[in-house]
């Protein structure tokens, strides 16, 4: 019998990578209500900021390899602190986002895989995503990126291999410069999850976080 294809989507939050013991309650979702600056989570974003700005140097480079996997990424926002709101944390990210070197993006790039769909995709949609990604993985050598943050489960499977197939007809110097920008939003939603989860973190070591075991 033939093995059920990949459930490939959107690139997972943060919270997907960090060791279970440190996941503890983080709720994911948490992390887009971050982005758009919602009253309610406010207090928690600022909290969990104090908590990111008060990591170790190794710590917060650690972490921050699990947003985007690019090394010298990881060592701009990490130098940059203490950020004074999250806002000013997201600018950083995103300055050191556009000053990627080809060599970083290709770095980051090969730190993303296609991760599970949400419940809801019907098994000749997965088996259209899964015959999807190996094409463009050949053509591209890189895992598919696309941030689908805000997307409903029921729509994900359509929207990304929508997105495949047309991205599929660009050259790679344009398809290079497509991944560049989603992998800046997918660092911005990795990071609300960050500073989500640090809201309620005792205390993390290197060691949790990996040294360098970023987002692949």
């Amino acid at each position: 019998m033939a093995g059920h294809p990949r459930h490939a989507t959107r690139s997972p939050s943060l919270s997907s990578h960090l060791p279970a013991q440190a996941r503890g309650g983080c709720d994911p979702s948490h992390g887009s209500h971050l982005l758009h600056g919602a009253d309610p989570f406010r207090d928690a974003a600022d909290a969990g900021l104090e908590r990111f700005n008060a990591l170790p140097p190794e710590v917060a480079h650690s972490a921050l390899l699990h947003c985007c996997g690019s090394r010298r990424w990881a060592h701009r926002v990490a130098a940059h602190r203490p950020y004074p709101d999250f806002g000013a944390l997201l600018a950083a990210a995103d300055e050191a986002s556009y000053d990627l070197s080809q060599a970083d993006l290709s770095e980051a790039l090969a730190c993303e895989f296609p991760p599970e769909l949400e419940h809801g995709a019907s098994y000749a949609a997965l088996l259209a995503l899964d015959a999807a990604h190996a094409e463009y993985e050949r053509t591209y050598r890189h895992a598919f990126v696309i941030c689908l943050d805000g997307t409903t489960p029921e729509e994900q499977a359509d929207q990304l291999l929508a997105a495949i197939r047309r991205r599929m007809e660009l050259d790679v110097d344009e398809e290079r410069a497509i991944c560049a920008d989603e992998l800046r939003r997918v660092a911005q939603v990795r990071l609300a999850d960050l500073t989500d989860w640090l809201t309620s973190a005792d205390g993390v070591s290197a060691a949790e976080f990996g040294l360098f075991a970023p987002v692949g």
